[in-house]
């Protein structure tokens, strides 16, 4: 009962310091800038709420960062995040690759963020199917260097997810409200990738657009979230 008490107020602590973020991908959404012409006004409103989240986070401390490894390469990931936001304005002129890399690189950092404990080899099995199907769905439609470059960022993509899963510990009443929103925040993530990746490579997807920025800013953001977790249970363990 009193650790569940705890989420509760560190759900209630964090919320304020959301707000900007919020706020930010609201005019992101109501602006709707056409991605037909792209400027780096169009950019910067996109990497907007991705700024809020790096203010988030440094609004936790330089010695926070410092101490919590795993919060700094978060924040890293949000940096390399917001590169890659900026790259894909201008895919269409050839930046689609770089943006790409921008992003696997942040998946990497995610996942040394989440770490190898508990390892959840079932987790882990899970994740290998389905990102292996969904490389299976998108082969037919691949070719040139995407062929094997979309192979690896899946890879990487599911294996943070893998990381972010196994660390969630559920079935053991271990969870943490931070770490749930890791779980949840890897999961939206991969739904706002492969979305970008049917829409590019298959075919046009219904509202793509909607789809994938509304469920890359809620991952980015829960993301973020789960970077405060050691700080909160350092708390708890402090009071206890």
């Amino acid at each position: 009962m009193e650790r569940q008490l705890h989420r509760d107020r560190g759900v209630k602590s964090e919320g304020p310091k959301l707000v900007p973020f919020f706020k930010a991908t609201c005019v992101y959404f109501v602006l709707w800038l056409p991605t037909s012409s792209p400027s780096w006004f169009s950019a910067l409103i996109k990497c907007l709420p991705i700024f809020c989240l790096w203010v988030f986070l440094l609004a936790h401390g330089i010695n926070f960062l410092v101490v919590h490894r795993s919060a700094s390469r978060i924040l890293a990931g949000l940096i390399f995040s917001a590169l890659g936001d900026a790259f894909l304005i201008w895919q269409e002129q050839g930046y689609f690759i770089h943006g790409l890399l921008m992003f696997a690189i942040t998946h990497i950092l995610y996942s040394s963020a989440f770490g190898m404990k508990p390892l959840d080899l079932k987790a882990g099995l899970l994740m290998g199917l389905i990102s292996s199907s969904c490389y299976a769905f998108l082969y037919s439609y691949l070719s040139g260097p995407f062929t094997y470059l979309v192979a690896v960022y899946i890879a990487l993509i599911g294996f943070m997810g893998w990381r972010a899963v196994a660390g969630m510990q559920l079935c053991n009443d271990l969870w943490t409200w931070t770490k749930l929103s890791a779980c949840i925040g890897a999961m939206l993530f991969m739904v706002s990738d492969l979305t970008v990746a049917v829409n590019k490579f298959c075919f046009p997807v219904p509202y793509s657009r909607v789809i994938i920025m509304a469920t890359y800013y809620a991952a980015q953001m829960l993301i973020a979230l789960s970077a405060v977790e050691s700080r909160d249970e350092e708390d708890f363990r402090k009071r206890n």
